[in-house]
């Protein structure tokens, strides 16, 4: 049996071609099904992003396999198969693994680090498991993509630094100010940075947040989202001498906030610092502002440098998290080859089994004046003998699970005990 990971994503295709593919949740179910029938296809599971459409399972025929993948996302993309093939890429096994242990940390998005990764993989994990398409192997490879996961976040920095401007904006903030509980914040714009920015801002604990926007209406809706107060656009001048942290983020072509309309809120504010955050393209805010005292304005490009920064640590990072990968992928190796031996160990405990239960009833029928107690004592005993004469082979057998002559201890394993057990098992059956 083969692991394998095919798909495409934002490294090996366009997004022209990656929404042609694209699996919502009402799709999801028949695509699973379909994808079922296919002869070499024994698990499979959908991650579907907007970056990314992978499909991960398991095959024993890798050629026949994609050949009849291709076919069929063919057929239901009517993009040809030879321009196909330039879109898809198929990894197996070790690879294969080692790709989706990335994909589950995030080490493959676009934005290394991004904390969504892991709750689409997770979901689309149990999709597939509901609908009965993994089983085994895949129950434990996911599981452990989901463990590594875990252990590169929070023993690397690799999700620690803001690579968002929304995200960087409220990080800034928290440098400036350190604790953010009794600051009210106001945002101009309920578009989705403003969402986003007013997201990190309620994790912080901040005290109050105002929305004003052209459309009262959505400023109402993103006001109720955060227990905030929506302004009406042209009043959240009156409002601007309660803000400690201002969010500009609208679509206006011209400034709508200006050094001369900010001197009077200056004052009123007694000595307290304004900063602004204009996170808008167009600018939102007048350039001029930064010369008035307690004055403090940050456009995107600041942040872009801030975020910049951040992506640059994320790789250093990043690189600490390959070696934890490397490290787990050896490790669920061992874990799949091992499963390769679980007949010949079966085979081997069955037998020992059966020589077991053979000598207890010949012990038993001797000795029919021993209580229940002292029988489950004996058999106890017996067991734990058993288990201990065992555990040394077994061990050494599954130790050499990854060796490149693997085949060679296995057929070595048998050798010692397969001639023998056929013998004992005719006497014992003669016996019987």
């Amino acid at each position: 049996m083969h692991i394998f990971a095919v798909g495409l994503n934002y490294k090996t295709s366009p997004v022209e071609v990656r929404e042609k593919f694209a699996v919502d949740s009402e799709k999801y179910d028949t695509l699973i099904k379909n994808l079922l029938k296919i002869n070499p296809i024994y698990e499979i599971c959908i991650l579907s992003t907007c970056n990314r459409v992978e499909f991960y399972g398991l095959t024993d025929n890798p050629q026949e396999f994609e050949e009849e993948i291709i076919e069929e996302f063919s057929k239901s993309s009517g993009i040809s198969q030879n321009d196909l093939r330039k879109y898809l890429f198929f990894y197996y096994d070790s690879e294969a693994v080692r790709h989706i242990f990335k994909v589950s940390s995030s080490l493959d998005s676009m934005v290394i680090g991004e904390p969504q990764i892991v709750c689409q993989f997770k979901e689309s994990f149990l999709k597939s498991k509901e609908l009965k398409a993994v089983r085994h192997i895949l129950t434990r490879l996911f599981d452990k993509s989901l463990q590594v996961s875990k252990k590169i976040r929070t023993s690397t920095g690799i999700s620690k630094k803001a690579v968002s401007i929304s995200y960087a904006a409220v990080e800034l903030a928290k440098k400036i100010f350190g604790d953010l509980s009794d600051k009210n914040v106001l945002l101009i714009g309920a578009g989705e940075m403003a969402e986003l920015a007013a997201r990190h801002l309620q994790s912080t604990g901040v005290k109050h947040i105002f929305v004003a926007n052209r459309t009262f209406e959505k400023a109402v809706e993103l006001a109720e989202k955060f227990s905030g107060t929506p302004l009406k656009f042209e009043k959240f001048y009156e409002f601007l001498p309660e803000a400690d942290i201002v969010i500009t983020s609208t679509g206006a072509k011209q400034p709508i906030i200006k050094k001369e309309d900010l001197k009077n809120i200056v004052k009123k504010r007694k000595g307290e610092p304004i900063f602004i955050f204009d996170i808008s393209v167009p600018r939102n805010v007048e350039e001029k502002v930064n010369e008035l005292d307690e004055v403090f304005l940050y456009n995107i490009d600041d942040l872009k440098e801030v975020v910049n920064q951040n992506l640059e640590s994320r790789k250093l990072e990043a690189a600490r998290a390959e070696i934890i990968i490397d490290e787990e992928v050896k490790k669920f190796e061992k874990w799949l080859a091992q499963q390769k031996l679980s007949p010949v160990i079966a085979n081997v405990r069955h037998f020992a089994e059966e020589i077991k239960n053979y000598q207890l009833e010949k012990l038993f029928n001797d000795m029919p004046y021993l209580n229940e107690k002292e029988r489950e004592n004996i058999e106890l005993a017996v067991n734990s003998i058993i288990n201990k004469i065992l555990h040394r082979p077994t061990m050494y057998l599954k130790n050499k699970a990854t060796s490149e002559d693997v085949e060679k201890y296995i057929e070595t394993f048998e050798e010692m005990f397969s001639p023998k057990w056929e013998a004992r098992k005719n006497k014992i059956n003669v016996k019987k």
